[in-house]
């Protein structure tokens, strides 16, 4: 059997994993690369094997650096099945045709820009695909259940695990038969933090003969949530009732959004923050909200417990899910008071980018950084402190407040990553460290191995092992 790294090796985004054996031939997830200008010509320059010799994919969950490629995958060529849990399905058809969409507008207004600066027609550039292709790609995606086997192949039996990062997400299973030997591959995707808000903790895993494991916080623990939850506070009284500003929230449509909702109308209920208004501005993220009280079953015990049948609307002045570009346009000339979480969760692309350019330049409003920001991205400039920074081709200087919660991460910490793999009741033969930056995932691979004695590496972009 061979595992060939395609994306998501020494970097977080771009997860894309070719597993070929004997008989079979599959990817496990297909996840864009995000963040500076290098992302674009790996976005296009993605897929260093032959698709149309693919079997199925298997996809650990929604997250556009896990499946923002799936569209291009099928638009190039693959007609094969694309299975993934039954709410990551449904996540899909919000996220992918809004991906597609918000490619489309991003090419179209540098074709504009383009042609005013004269370079002309023939440089222009197009998206890497279009709503209509993202949505022929739904038509391939096969929903599954968590706990319950699947054979995508004669040869090849999986089972998907709660890996409580976000609605839907997966640990993969995977039993590969190879001549009288039965091997196990498992996946981790992306694991969640235990105790976090809505999702349930992520699933134990107990045996594998390889595992591929995340390492996206592999080198630094979380704050506690009573920590986050001070943060937080203190971030609305700060800017809603001192200053008199705006709260402008970075999150991805999909689960962090929910975790803020969630948060903000827990607060409100305990009575430490006054009740808000708040913007949702984000189709997706409108989209995601209502997937999510779809599929309620699958969130824990205190989100029943705050949201309950209203969705936790009655813990807040006003909540508004903005649609129309109009009234996205007017959240901007609001002064003070609003609390407006919109996408994306990096300030890369999106209705974000307004928000910021109205707010940035003011210094009685705030910015709330709640996840992590990938290299290159606004975001992490943000974070690194910049004082300027370019926003829809012009320079804003940044006198807005930033803040940064240190405890939200969907991401399980190094403490948390080091318990999830201390469940395993044998060692795998190889442990492959990735979705971390060069240093945290080499750095991760070496506490693997000094601390619980595994043969473990961080492989490089693109390289291929045998797995014997």
């Amino acid at each position: 059997m061979q595992l060939s790294f395609f994306g998501a090796a020494r970097e977080v985004t771009g997860s894309c994993y070719l597993v070929e054996t004997a008989a079979a031939r599959f990817l496990v997830d297909c996840g864009l690369f995000q963040g500076g200008r290098e992302a674009r010509g790996k976005n296009r320059q993605a897929f260093g094997f032959d698709l149309r010799h693919l079997d199925f994919v298997l996809l650990t969950h929604a997250h556009i650096d896990h499946s923002g490629l799936l569209p291009r995958l099928v638009a190039l060529g693959y007609k094969g099945p694309i299975y993934a849990t039954r709410a990551t399905c449904d996540l899909l058809a919000v996220m992918l045709p809004d991906a597609a969409h918000i490619q489309e507008k991003e090419v179209e207004y540098e074709n504009k820009r383009r042609f005013r600066s004269k370079q002309g027609l023939r440089s222009e550039v197009a998206p890497l695909y279009t709503v209509t292709q993202a949505r022929q790609c739904l038509k391939r995606l096969q929903a599954v259940d968590y706990g319950a086997e699947i054979a995508p192949h004669p040869d090849v039996r999986c089972v998907f695990r709660d890996a409580g990062h976000i609605l839907g997400s997966a640990i993969i299973e995977i039993a590969v038969k190879e001549g009288p030997h039965t091997r196990k591959i498992v996946f981790s995707g992306d694991l969640g933090q235990p105790a976090r808000p809505l999702v349930r903790d992520p699933t134990p895993v107990d045996q594998a003969d390889w595992l591929v494991v995340e390492s996206t916080y592999g080198n630094r623990l979380h704050k506690s949530m009573a920590a986050t939850e001070d943060e937080l506070v203190q971030a609305v009284l700060d800017t809603i009732e001192r200053k008199g500003g705006n709260l402008i929230v970075p999150a991805f449509a999909v689960g962090r959004t929910q975790d803020m909702l969630f948060l903000l109308a827990d607060l409100t209920r305990q009575g430490r923050i006054p009740k808000l208004e708040v913007y949702v501005d984000s189709p997706m993220a409108t989209a995601a909200t209502e997937v999510t009280a779809r599929h309620m079953a699958l969130l824990d015990e205190e989100a029943h417990a705050v949201l309950g049948r209203h969705g936790g609307d009655a813990h807040f002045r006003k909540l508004a899910f903005v649609e129309d570009v109009e009234e996205s346009q007017a959240l901007d000339r609001i002064r003070g008071g609003a609390v407006i979480i919109s996408a994306s969760g990096m300030c890369e692309a999106g209705r974000i980018k307004f928000h910021l350019r109205a707010n940035l330049p003011r210094p009685e409003s705030t910015v709330l950084i709640t996840g992590f920001q990938a290299a290159g991205t606004l975001g992490r400039k943000l974070v690194d402190g910049a004082r300027h920074v370019r926003i829809l081709g012009e320079e804003y200087p940044v006198r807005a407040d930033i803040y940064t919660l240190g405890g939200l991460s969907a991401h399980a910490d190094r403490a948390a990553l080091l318990d999830w793999l201390g469940k395993f009741h044998s060692t795998p033969r190889r442990t492959f460290v990735v979705h971390g930056e060069a240093e945290t995932a080499t750095g991760f691979a070496a506490t693997l191995h000094d601390t619980l004695g595994w043969a473990a590496e961080a492989p490089e972009p693109g390289q291929s092992v045998t797995l014997l």
